[in-house]
């Protein structure tokens, strides 16, 4: 007997394309229960009237892991979607994450499994990156900024009990807001020193986003931490100062 989420897991892998062989191979589910499935899902008993999900609860809770939701907002929000299983039983949450990253890649992964440790977490090769993936019905409460179309096209806004896990964890949110569209790169200018001209390089932090709604999340953020930054282009903030640099460093840190 398998319980709802793994069959659903099962004909989401089907439609990521792959082949009746290659699912039960991965799940180790036999085709013939995979081939019932695409005609027939249905809950089993224990799992009738049952929610997986403290913010669908009658009292809302919090994530059981406070500092990972965090850092996985972060990456929603950089590098993320939410889309509806073509059968309507539910929605797959997709984090991007480019390959010369693979302890970013780990990271995600490990963060979606603490905040939602009874859905499946699979890895989906594509061209240059790869589709961190899970499902679940309930991924559109724990990132009510979910809808239809781009997120620089619609405003994008912290409910309160988000932002009050971000006033608690600040660090972690800026970290996953850094490690999907930011960066930490080595500047380097020139200077005349005694009629010799000398290179300087320093460290530098970028974060750029389209969404002018989600930038300021990350700079409000950045104010509450002490960390200075510049607006360079409406679209790209900077973080240069050493000191704030040397903060970024401590809790940051670059991709890897």
């Amino acid at each position: 007997m398998y319980d709802i989420e793994t069959r659903k897991h099962a004909l989401a892998l089907l439609d990521q394309g792959l082949s009746l062989n290659a699912v039960s191979k991965q799940t180790g589910i036999s085709r013939a229960a995979i081939r019932a499935w695409l005609t027939r899902i249905e809950p089993l008993p224990r799992i009738q009237g049952h929610t997986e999900c403290p913010r669908c609860a009658t009292v809302p809770l919090p994530p059981s892991d406070p500092a990972n939701y965090s850092y996985l907002l972060g990456l929603y929000l950089g590098d993320g979607c939410i889309s509806a299983h073509p059968r309507g039983l539910g929605y797959h949450l997709r984090i991007v994450c480019a390959d010369a990253w693979p302890g970013l890649i780990e990271e995600c992964r490990k963060a979606i499994a603490a905040i939602h440790p009874s859905s499946a977490t699979y890895l989906v090769q594509k061209q240059g990156c790869v589709a961190v993936t899970s499902y679940s019905r309930h991924w559109p409460c724990w990132f009510p900024q979910h809808g239809p179309g781009k997120k620089h096209h619609r405003r994008i806004a912290l409910a309160v009990w988000q932002q009050d896990l971000v006033d608690a964890h600040p660090w972690e949110f800026v970290r996953g807001l850094v490690h999907s569209d930011g960066c930490r790169i080595t500047n380097w200018a020139t200077r005349l020193v005694r009629g010799e001209r000398r290179r300087y390089e320093y460290p530098r932090y970028f974060f750029t986003n389209l969404s002018a709604d989600i930038l300021r999340l990350y700079t409000d953020t950045l104010d509450k931490l002490g960390v200075e930054w510049k607006d360079t282009n409406g679209k790209n903030i900077s973080v240069a100062r050493r000191a704030s640099v040397a903060l970024m460093d401590a809790h940051v840190g670059p991709k890897y």
